[in-house]
């Protein structure tokens, strides 16, 4: 294949899985691999934390791959989605299978280079994400699953860094998952009308716009507590309480964004505003265990 082509086809991919995205997931992540440092009092060796991101590229490559192969079908009967890859036919069903096997090969290797446990846990993950790809058809909580499958990557960096689980990185996991159940309900909302159309299941579909919403806000007002839970026993101070201050405030700006008649500014909420929150949160973090 022409190397202009196979550029091409790569570039296609990545747009597929909304590569761009893994900056939601990628800080929480790293944030795990900061707090396994604090508590073990020494700073990770570099392959460590090469193959840590690796199996996060790995998982989430695999993880969008999957959702958007299972959804082809709902994503081809929604005008909102029906321009997506493969629905649109820019990306073959065989091709995607190939991504998504290279994305798992990927995942499984850099598991296996950090430690047993990560390699015995990757199935249970790879599980995860196929459960949230049908979760629309038969609860109204895929939005949970989905927070749940985000929640783990601090977990998992964790677990590669020390074997075990510690107090610090659970409250963490609980606040992403939180935190993506909450933003994923807003991202919901764009389709609040087909879903009910066509029997499909989301929390707005079940609850309704001003429910969703209301729930939304609870979700994240939970997501600070627990972030505020990282606090005890993990070494971090007062420049981590600032970086909660700022995320608080940050939500509060994205949750004036979206009003449940009004998502015209949508995007800017769930792409610009969450980007801004998980960076944010991982830079302070970072800043008070360097100092």
């Amino acid at each position: 294949m022409d190397k202009s082509l196979l550029w091409n086809k790569v570039k296609t991919l990545l747009e597929m899985i909304k590569f761009s995205h893994t900056v939601f997931a990628f800080p929480f992540a790293l944030m795990g691999v900061v707090l396994a440092s604090l508590a073990s009092g020494h700073a990770p060796g570099f392959l460590q934390v090469f193959w840590i991101c690796m199996a996060m590229v790995g998982a989430r490559s695999a993880a969008m791959g999957l959702n958007r192969l299972i959804d082809a079908k709902i994503d081809a009967d929604n005008p909102r989605t029906a321009e997506r890859h493969i629905p649109a036919g820019k990306v073959s069903i065989s091709e995607a299978l190939l991504f998504i096997l290279v994305a798992l090969l990927v995942f499984f290797l850099a598991a296996w280079m950090l430690n047993p446990l990560c390699l015995k846990l990757a199935p249970v993950v790879v599980g995860l994400f196929i459960l949230y790809a049908y979760c629309k058809r038969f609860t109204h909580y895929a939005h949970i699953v989905l927070g749940l499958c985000l929640g783990i990557a601090p977990i998992g960096a964790w677990i590669a860094l020390r074997g075990d689980i510690g107090w610090p990185v659970i409250p963490l996991a609980v606040a992403v998952l939180l935190w993506v159940a909450g933003f994923d309900i807003f991202y919901a909302l764009q389709d609040y009308d087909v879903d009910v159309e066509r029997g499909l299941h989301s929390i707005p579909a079940k609850l309704g716009k001003q429910k969703a919403f209301t729930l939304v806000r609870i979700f994240h007002g939970l997501m600070l507590v627990f972030l505020l839970l990282v606090i005890p026993g993990s070494g971090l101070g007062w420049i981590y309480f600032a970086g909660v201050v700022v995320v608080a405030l940050l939500l509060v700006y994205e949750h004036l964004l979206v009003k449940p008649d009004d998502l015209s500014r949508l995007d800017a909420a769930f792409f610009n505003m969450n980007g801004y929150i998980s960076v944010t949160i991982f830079i302070f973090t970072l800043i008070d265990a360097l100092a």
